[in-house]
């Protein structure tokens, strides 16, 4: 439905977005997610129409719309400031597109009505988005945006000025909702576990390159370079060097005082930089006498104890990987061994949990 073809835009000799290159399906749910001033909500205004791509080409169901305008374009949005009428009560919000693009009056009580307990307000038409709380309101302009039946729904980080607790019941509405309807959108945020929970595909953006376009799992458990690797996920990041190429996916990586076996998704050679990747939960602490299980054991001092509540977290300084810093989940759910700061530790993954990739390796939608 969306082609996206070497779309770029610069601002005063900055490149925004660098040459995009994506496709999007019908009914599919992508969302572009990144740091702060990487090009993506950039690039969800040109989708928009509220920006024009200096090069490149932009096409829905088919047909180029950068001389289309925003009004022109079949789109529903829903914005970080709701931008909710306040004189309005939520059925007139929700009435008010219906209204500007000519639906027959008699319908609009009814297509209201209908939206309303799709987000599930039935019985809130008359109230203000003053008397409204913020998921409330949130679900006010789900409603407005969907209510014409468009083409496109376009998110722009909708949910990042809500409380953690309410923003991750909203991400299961948003999809919720989507899945019900069919909709085609496109969610922009830099919330990586918003990402991982809303979507069917995910666009992750650095310095407006798309860095990987591919499933919420690929994107986590397949990583194309080390800026994706450290952005999804809490990663742990050490300096190494490659000592021997070796054959298919697995290469031999010296860190520190160790060679490890390590995956690298690009062909390698002996001597050449790389930075070495590991998830928190790819890590085990192992208790005495284990470990035969795992391909690498190593040994390490924790530094840190962090109680999330949900889970604890240590950093583990690990002298013989050249003083490498790892994050490493509680993998006791049962007893909660405690392993206080200044205590040791023996740590052990597998091969294929750790990836190595080329030191300062750059790569974007068109590799």
């Amino acid at each position: 439905m969306i082609e996206i073809h070497e779309a770029s835009k610069v601002f005063d000799g900055h490149v925004a977005v660098d040459r995009a290159t994506l496709t999007l399906a019908q009914g599919d749910f992508l969302t572009i997610v990144g740091p702060s001033g990487c090009g993506k909500t950039t690039l969800l205004r040109m989708i928009a129409g509220f920006l024009k791509p200096d090069s490149g080409s932009i096409l829905i169901n088919g047909r180029s719309v950068e001389d289309v305008p925003p009004y022109k374009r079949s789109i529903g949005m829903v914005f970080q400031r709701l931008a909710l009428f306040p004189h309005m009560t939520a059925a007139e919000n929700v009435a008010y597109p219906l209204k500007m693009r000519g639906f027959e009056p008699a319908t609009i009580p009814d297509r209201v009505a209908d939206y309303l307990k799709l987000v599930r307000l039935e019985g809130y038409g008359g109230r203000r988005p003053h008397e409204l709380s913020g998921g409330q309101q949130q679900r006010v302009a789900i409603a407005r945006a969907l209510s014409f039946s468009p083409d496109l729904l376009l998110l722009d980080e909708p949910l990042s000025a809500l409380d953690k607790k309410l923003r991750e019941e909203m991400q299961l509405e948003f999809r919720r909702i989507q899945q019900e309807l069919g909709v085609t959108t496109i969610n922009v945020t830099h919330d990586q576990r918003e990402a991982l929970v809303m979507s069917d595909r995910i666009v992750v953006m650095n310095e407006g390159l798309i860095q990987q376009a591919d499933a919420p799992e690929a994107v986590y458990r397949e990583p194309s370079n080390r800026f994706v690797a450290n952005f999804i996920g809490l990663t742990s990041l050490f300096p190494g060097a490659v000592e021997e190429a070796g054959e298919g996916p697995l290469a031999s990586v010296r860190a520190g005082d160790q060679v490890l076996k390590a995956r690298v998704g690009v062909a390698v050679e002996e001597g050449l930089p790389v930075d070495c990747a590991i998830r928190a939960e790819q890590i085990r602490i192992l208790p005495e006498g284990a470990g035969g299980e795992f391909e690498t054991v190593v040994t390490g001092d924790v530094e840190q104890r962090i109680f999330e509540g949900d889970r604890m977290v240590y950093q583990i300084r690990v002298a013989e990987l050249g003083g490498a810093m790892l994050f490493v989940f509680d993998h006791d759910p049962v007893h909660h061994t405690e392993h206080p700061p200044a205590s040791r530790v023996r740590l052990g993954w597998n091969a294929r949990d750790l990836f190595a990739f080329p030191r300062d390796e750059v790569r974007d939608n068109r590799q």
